[in-house]
């Protein structure tokens, strides 16, 4: 619900009428917006948090009375009107000036705010599809193919995802400086422009950016399928964890925030292998470690197989928060109970495989943990409790709330089964691994299901 209000929000007093989000709102609600432009992953983020919402608690309504907001918002990368040309010629390729969650702009394709724009593409397309808008979500699909193509064949080096751009390339900067001041108020050329190196500052370039995949995260995690090629995802987090994962931070210099020292272990967010161009002055986070992005980096490791990796990668955020050295409740960021570390929360459902989709009241769970007895914590709109897999039965408990449910998977599902929703008997279909229940049932204690 605090989502969902959070969304409508959102929509209602950060949006303009050109379909920009401005991504910091006044407070209180109403107010005028903090900031005097929108952020390409807050604004493609916005799209997806819609999508994943309505997944959550499935309801239509509440869709359509944002859609032709969220629809504004996507196709606001397009829009003559946008100052900062994201997709001006319409190839689903996320260009131009690009405002972003580290408070700097990147000004040539990044794989991570494209793999927003593509993951934004995606979500819409369905949510179009579903409202019987065919003609925008083809348009959609045609926009993600292309980008998608685009991205695969340009942004990927043979190791990794990183930014195309030619760092000396002044002119970039000169076409947005004419009336078009930028966040903090003043001129791209000045604040971006390095004269003394001839360079443009706080770039990625050919860095190894902790964040280059990030959209897939979402994407896992929502069922919206690959936003990159797997074969280069594989290779990509590969990597990304060799060239950022930190056993000791005693070699590194770090001239902005620490959060990790000495013998702490972390993943820095931007690492510039041997044989790449290292921009004079790159984006400016690129030694810290910061929780946030450690854990939606730990997230992505373990939805693609890569278990001992992610749990490194968590294990060295938690060693440093230990109680001793540093508040175990508390893991500073940008200041005090940063909400960016939440991104953990992503583990319950990435490691339980848990699959969802409140318009068709389908849950179901795929553990990417191998265990014969696997229980773990779930979350819903109108409910949460646990899930308890056996190979031969499987019990999903309500703790508070009560959950409509039309059908269900999990991985020892067969054609005999035996299903009591309440403790009262009920029909079920077996068909591809999912079991249909003969009619929706709502469940206020608990689902049991036995083989056999």
């Amino acid at each position: 619900e605090l989502e969902r209000n959070l969304r409508e929000n959102d929509y209602r007093y950060n949006q303009t009428q050109t379909g920009e989000v401005m991504f910091r709102t006044g407070l209180p609600f109403g107010r005028k917006p903090v900031t005097n432009r929108a952020c390409v992953d807050g604004q493609m983020g916005g799209v997806i948090k819609t999508y994943r919402e309505w997944k959550l608690c499935g309801d239509d309504q509440w869709l359509q009375s944002l859609w032709p907001s969220v629809k504004k918002s996507l196709e606001f990368a397009w829009s003559p009107q946008n100052r900062d040309q994201w997709d001006a010629d319409r190839d689903g390729v996320m260009e131009g000036r690009q405002h972003h969650t580290l408070d700097t702009e990147l000004f040539g394709p990044s794989s991570w705010l494209q793999g927003f724009y593509l993951c934004a593409l995606r979500a819409a397309s369905e949510i179009a599809r579903h409202l019987g808008e065919n003609a925008s979500a083809d348009e959609y699909d045609r926009l993600f193919a292309l980008g998608k193509a685009w991205t695969d064949a340009n942004l990927f080096n043979g190791e990794y995802y990183c930014q195309k751009i030619d760092l000396t390339d002044r002119e970039m900067l000169a076409r947005y400086c004419v009336n078009n001041p930028s966040i903090f108020g003043g001129d791209s050329m000045l604040e971006y422009w390095n004269e003394e190196t001839g360079q443009i500052n706080y770039q990625i370039g050919e860095g190894c950016e902790i964040d280059q995949m990030v959209a897939q995260w979402h994407a896992d995690i929502l069922g919206l399928g690959d936003l990159y090629d797997p074969k280069q995802i594989k290779i990509a987090l590969e990597n990304l964890f060799k060239n950022n994962f930190r056993e000791t931070m005693r070699s590194e210099y770090n001239p902005y925030r620490v959060f990790c020292v000495n013998d702490e272990a972390g993943t820095i967010m931007c690492s510039f292998p041997k044989n790449c161009q290292r921009p004079t002055i790159p984006i400016l986070t690129s030694k810290e470690t910061m929780h946030g992005f450690e854990y939606a980096f730990a997230g992505l490791l373990f939805s693609r197989g890569f278990l001992e990796e992610g749990l490194k990668v968590v294990r060295a955020v938690r060693d440093r928060y230990d109680g001793k050295k540093r508040n175990p409740w508390n893991e500073m960021e940008c200041g005090s109970n940063y909400a960016r570390s939440m991104s953990s929360f992503s583990f319950l459902p990435i490691l339980s495989g848990m699959q969802f989709d409140m318009t068709h009241n389908f849950l179901g769970f795929m553990p990417r943990i191998k265990s014969e007895h696997f229980k773990c914590f779930w979350a819903l709109n109108t409910a949460w409790g646990t899930v308890d897999l056996h190979p031969h039965a499987a019990v999903l408990s309500i703790a508070e709330g009560s959950l409509a449910l039309s059908s269900f998977a999990f991985p020892s599902i067969k054609s005999e089964t035996t299903v009591f929703a309440d403790g009262k008997l009920v029909a079920t279909e077996y068909k591809n691994g999912v079991l249909f229940f003969s009619k929706t049932i709502t469940i206020t204690k608990s689902l049991q299901i036995c083989l056999g």
